[in-house]
């Protein structure tokens, strides 16, 4: 799956690379689904974490500890998969571009069968500067060929879900209408 957009975005990359680091402000992220057709909650709950273990919460990361090669976790409970930790991998940083890597190292469930294994999803997301005040996000998105059957033939609910997360990084409300798939 992979999403293109653009979006206003004023201040400094530093800035953005803080949002970007606001594990927190991702609960109350909404989609559309497809499925019920209504706005439902994607994320219900998200933490930034001190390593990779689940468990203890801490603050958000700051763009200091956002540096190039660095390796961060976070924890999100999603509608449907439940509680997973991330590993955000910070690939480039600089005033105009901004690359990330996330993978889940958690199996994410559905009830008790398994969707996915430790590292079979995995996102990229390329942000660069298109002027002073627009930003183009490039993101891709891949799931393992061992993933389960329940997760394969949802794509307009995926598609739902990708536009989510560009909502949220470009501060768009994520339950404004209309929703990218019906």
């Amino acid at each position: 799956m992979t999403t293109v957009g653009r979006f206003r975005y004023t201040p400094a990359a530093e800035e953005l690379l803080r949002h970007i680091g606001a594990i927190s402000a991702l609960a109350g992220v909404r989609y559309w689904s497809t499925t019920h057709q209504q706005w439902q909650m994607l994320i219900e709950d998200a933490h930034a974490l001190p390593g990779a273990q689940s468990g203890q919460r801490r603050k958000d990361f700051t763009p200091d500890e956002m540096q190039e090669g660095k390796s961060l976790y976070f924890e999100q409970v999603d509608n449907l998969s439940g509680k997973a930790v991330y590993q955000m991998h910070i690939a480039q940083v600089s005033a105009d571009r901004l690359v990330f890597e996330i993978e889940n190292v958690s199996t994410m469930r559905y009830f008790f069968v398994t969707l996915f294994h430790p590292g079979e999803t995995q996102s990229v997301y390329f942000l660069n500067r298109e002027s002073e005040n627009v930003w183009r996000l490039y993101s891709m998105v891949r799931t393992g060929k061992n993933a389960s059957r329940l997760a394969a033939g949802h794509a307009a609910s995926s598609i739902n879900r990708a536009v989510a997360f560009y909502r949220a990084l470009a501060g768009i409300p994520t339950n404004q209408e209309p929703p990218a798939a019906r």
